[in-house]
C-alpha cells in the first residue's frame, strides 16, 4: 500500500493542464467494442482504472496500439467471447465500475455478455437497475448466475423502443446508449443523462455512423444502424480535476492558472466556487485563480445559510461535494454541503474535524461547515483514503496543515488523477510518494 508524505503550508505558483476526463474516456472506450474497425482516441489519462479498462479490452481480444501519450489506436475486430464467460474477466469486472458499460455493447453486437457485480468507490447504493431495465426495454432477457455472481445478458435482436430512465444515471445512459445505436428501428429515452461526456460519446458514436439526435438534452432519439464504423475522437478535460485544483489554489492562498479547461464543459463548476468567495477568472479557455488571504461564503437572498447539493446536469456533479466541502474550511461563513446521490460519500469528514475543521455532520447526506477565515491552521495528520474524491480532498487538507501529514492507501487517488504528486510539485508543492 503505497502512501503520500504531504508537507503542509507551501503556497503553490505557475500553470498547470488538466488530464483528460476520466468518466468520458471510461464510456467511449467501451464504445470502441462496437465496430471492428480503428477508432483512435486523443487525451487518454494514464491512471489505474482507465488502464485497467483497457487491459480488459486487450485481454478479450481488442487490439490496442499506444501512439503517443494519451494517444491509443483500438481494434476490437477478432473478440474472444468465450473469455467473456470466464472467472478471469468477471474477477476484472468486478474490480472496476466502469466495466458494467462493456454490456451495451458487447450485447448489441454479439448478443450476449455477463455483468458482474461492479467495483468502484465504496461511497453507498449503486444499483445497476437503469442499465439492465434499459436493455431489458431493447428486448435482451438477463438471468443472474448465483455461482459465480454475474448478470448474464442475451438477446437475439434488440429492437427500439420508447423508455423513461427511472433515474438520469451517466453510465446507465450511456450503456442503453451504446447498446442502442446498433439496435433495429428508433430508440427514444427520456430522463436521460446529459452530461458533456455523454455528449461527447453521442458525438463520437454519430463520427462511426450512428444516428443519434437530442444531444446536451434529456430526451435522445436513436436510429438504428446496421454497422458502425472507425474515427477519430478527443477526450474533454477532465472538470474533476479543474475543480481539484481551484480548491487547492484557494485553500493554500495561492495563484495559479488552469490551462485548457474546456470552460464551455464546466457548467455551474465555478460559480459554485464563486458561491464560496473564491475569485477566479475566465482567461480565453484557462482559468487564473489570484493568490486569496481570505474568501468569504455567500448568503442566500434572504439571508438564510448558503447550500451546495449535487443534482442531474446542468446541476453540480456529485463527485465535487467532497472538494467544495474541504475548501469551506478556511473559507469565512458556514455552508450546507448536501450529497443528495450517495449516503456513504461524507463520512470521510471525521478525518478533517481531526485536523481541526469544524464540520457539523448533519446525517449521511448533509455536512454543515463553519470556516476558519484563515485564522486557524489545520494540523497534520496520518489518515488513510477510502475513495478517489475523499482522498484528493484530505491531499487539500494535508497540503493547506502546518507541518507533515500521511496519506495511505493512495492507490485510490491514483485510480482517477494522472501522476499527481510530480503534476502539483512542480508548482512548489511539497509531495513524496513512499
Amino acid at each position: 500500500m503505497a502512501s503520500f508524505i504531504i508537507e503542509g503550508g507551501r503556497r503553490l505558483n505557475g500553470q498547470i493542464t488538466p488530464q483528460g476526463a476520466k468518466n468520458e474516456v471510461l464510456q467511449i472506450v467501451c464504445a470502441t467494442l462496437l465496430t471492428e474497425e480503428e477508432v483512435t482516441i486523443e487525451n487518454i489519462p494514464d491512471i489505474a482504472d482507465v488502464n485497467n479498462l483497457i487491459q480488459q479490452l486487450i485481454n478479450m481480444g481488442v487490439t490496442v496500439s499506444r501512439n503517443g501519450v494519451g494517444n491509443y489506436t483500438f481494434q476490437a475486430k477478432n473478440i474472444n467471447l468465450d473469455y467473456l464467460e470466464s472467472n478471469e474477466y468477471i474477477d476484472g469486472c468486478a474490480k472496476l465500475r466502469g466495466s458494467v458499460m462493456f454490456t451495451g455493447p458487447l450485447l448489441a453486437r454479439f448478443g450476449k455478455a455477463a455483468m458482474s457485480r461492479p467495483g468502484g468507490d465504496k461511497i453507498g447504493r449503486r444499483r445497476i437497475d437503469t442499465h439492465l431495465i434499459g436493455l431489458k426495454k431493447l428486448g435482451a432477457d438477463f438471468s443472474f448466475d448465483e455461482e459465480m455472481g454475474t448478470y448474464i445478458v442475451k438477446a437475439k435482436k434488440l429492437k427500439g423502443c420508447h423508455m423513461l430512465l427511472d433515474e438520469a444515471s451517466v453510465t446507465g445512459t450511456a450503456n442503453i446508449i451504446m447498446a442502442a445505436v446498433l439496435a433495429e428501428g428508433t430508440t427514444v429515452i427520456y430522463n436521460a443523462a446529459c452530461e458533456p461526456y455523454i455528449q461527447q460519446l453521442c458525438k463520437m458514436l454519430n463520427r462511426m455512423g450512428a444516428r443519434i439526435s437530442g444531444i446536451a438534452s434529456n430526451l435522445l432519439t436513436i436510429e438504428g444502424v446496421k454497422t458502425l464504423g472507425g474515427c477519430t475522437h478527443r477526450a474533454l478535460p477532465d472538470m474533476i480535476e479543474v475543480g481539484s485544483f481551484i480548491g487547492m489554489a484557494a485553500m493554500t492562498s495561492s495563484e495559479i492558472t488552469i490551462k485548457d479547461v474546456s470552460f464551455e464543459n464546466l457548467g455551474v463548476i465555478p460559480d459554485s466556487f464563486r458561491r464560496l468567495g473564491i475569485y477566479l477568472e475566465q482567461r480565453g479557455d484557462d482559468i487564473y485563480i489570484p493568490s486569496q488571504e481570505h474568501y468569504e461564503i455567500e448568503s442566500f437572498l434572504d439571508g438564510s445559510i448558503m447550500t451546495l447539493s449535487d443534482a442531474p446536469w446542468p446541476g453540480l456533479t456529485p463527485d465535487l461535494l467532497s472538494v467544495l466541502l474541504v475548501t469551506a474550511i478556511q473559507a469565512k461563513g458556514s455552508v450546507l454541503i448536501h450529497q443528495k446521490m450517495f449516503e456513504s460519500r461524507l463520512f470521510f469528514v471525521d478525518k478533517l474535524i481531526d485536523m481541526g475543521a469544524q464540520i457539523l455532520l448533519c446525517d449521511p447526506h448533509r455536512a454543515v461547515v463553519i470556516g476558519h477565515d484563515h485564522r486557524f491552521t489545520l494540523k497534520p495528520r496520518s489518515m488513510s483514503s477510502p475513495d478517489i474524491r475523499a482522498g484528493i480532498a484530505m491531499l487539500i487538507a494535508a497540503m493547506s496543515a502546518d507541518g507533515k501529514s500521511r496519506i495511505d492507501n493512495i492507490e485510490q487517488i491514483d485510480r482517477g488523477y494522472q501522476n499527481l504528486e510530480q503534476r502539483l510539485n512542480n508548482l512548489g508543492a511539497g509531495i513524496t510518494r513512499s
